[in-house]
């Protein structure tokens, strides 16, 4: 059985059911009581004060008296004794032999009591009675209550957890989630309020994704369409005469190209539909083959070398990317690092910017002038999630940049010896 946990709204309006149907029947039941005990008093009262005033005429006119009816008799509570003595009549319930009895009496000669009394038994019966009956009926209808709402309460904290859990499955990028829920999808229900919520969110998710396949597909467009012209340039420039100029222009032509293959990649990983295409390497000789072909001063360091399966050319896309990021916008030295099926690229740089570390690399977003457009490190974390394998990103306390590619468990094939 799911037991809900403390504090949530199902909890907190159970409990503000309760309390309230708690009051509610202890109001009533005390109202009910005091009404019934007052009407059930005041009939013994009058009957207790009739003989009483019958008592009186016997006892003044001498005739014998009544029965349960004496002169300062015993069991005479001392307080109505002591009203009687002083000149009043009055009337008190008290226990007289074990019995509840209701006790009338009156000034009598010599500063006595003439005093009647009246059996109380039945009518205390019907008060102790009333008393159970309204406990009962009230523990009734505080559990069919509590009963009714817990189950109503759970009703729209059902619809709110899975309109919570599409939120959360949206911020987590899959943007074809949505609520449907029923009551929004009927225009013919009324709608309440997480009705109004979970089409709101199905709305923005919508929005949400339509805004982003146009980008999508803006991006390769304008890929796409540079593609041809960029050949044709690259081709030119290659006839160009040698000299400073051609030197530039071909640079400038190369960055292009880079660019836009760096678009066309990107537009891919977006569509979500890359297929990995698996194989068994040694992480540590794949590394090696990385470090050479990036160039520059990399050190390579093998903790505990593994065989692992995965996508060869998007590893070493990730990794390339990785080692060419610490050199572009990092110090030397650079450190790529194996530890088992985790991968770390450190620099000695001044770190990473605190919005990457933060909420991860953004498209065309470089820190304080860099030179780049800031698609090297958002490939590498398209690549890596193709490849089921978590990148992180983070400043190493002494100073710089560090990357940490962990790939998954079941990808390692054998540890290497």
């Amino acid at each position: 059985m799911r037991l809900t946990p403390p504090g949530t709204l199902a909890v907190k309006t159970a409990v503000f059911i309760t309390v309230m149907c708690c009051a509610l029947a202890a109001l009533l039941g005390v109202l009910v009581h005091v009404s019934v005990t007052d009407q059930t008093v005041g009939q013994a009262r009058e009957q207790a004060l009739d003989r009483l005033e019958q008592a009186t005429q016997a006892y003044e006119t001498g005739d014998a008296p009544m029965p349960g009816a004496g002169v300062d008799p015993e069991g005479l509570p001392a307080r109505l004794r002591a009203l009687a003595a002083g000149g009043e009549r009055g009337t008190m319930v008290a226990d007289h032999l074990g019995r509840p009895t209701m006790w009338a009496a009156g000034p009598a000669d010599g500063g006595r009591a003439l005093a009647v009394q009246v059996d109380y038994s039945q009518q205390a019966r019907t008060i102790d009675g009333l008393d159970r009956a309204i406990l009962w009926s009230s523990a009734l209808a505080i559990g069919a209550t509590l009963l009714v709402g817990a189950l109503a309460v759970q009703r729209v904290t059902r619809r709110l957890h899975a309109t919570a859990r599409v939120a959360r499955r949206i911020s987590a990028g899959d943007l074809d989630a949505r609520v449907h829920d029923r009551r929004s999808q009927d225009p013919r229900r009324p709608q309440d309020e997480v009705a109004a919520v979970a089409a709101a969110l199905d709305s923005m998710a919508a929005s949400l994704q339509g805004k982003l396949l146009a980008e999508q597909r803006f991006t390769a467009d304008v890929a796409h369409e540079l593609r041809t012209p960029l050949t044709g340039l690259h081709a030119a420039a290659e006839l160009l005469p040698p000299g400073r100029p051609t030197e530039l222009v071909r640079d400038r032509v190369a960055a292009l190209r880079t660019l836009t293959e760096d678009l066309l990649e990107i537009s891919r990983l977006d569509t979500g539909r890359e297929r990995l295409d698996l194989e068994t390497v040694e992480l540590g000789a794949l590394a090696g083959r990385v470090v050479r072909g990036a160039g520059g001063a990399t050190e390579v360091r093998i903790v505990r070398d593994v065989a692992v399966e995965t996508d060869r050319r998007r590893l070493e896309r990730v990794l390339g990317n990785l080692v060419a990021n610490a050199h572009r916008h990092g110090r030397c030295p650079v450190e790529l690092t194996v530890d088992g099926p985790v991968v770390t690229v450190r620099d000695h740089g001044d770190g990473y910017p605190e919005y990457l570390v933060a909420h991860g690399p953004q498209r065309f977003r470089t820190e304080g002038g860099s030179r780049g457009h800031g698609l090297g490190l958002t490939i590498a974390l398209g690549q890596a999630e193709v490849l089921g394998a978590r990148l992180g990103f983070a400043n190493a306390a002494g100073g710089g940049a560090v990357a940490t590619l962990r790939l998954r468990d079941e990808a390692v094939a054998h540890l290497a010896h």
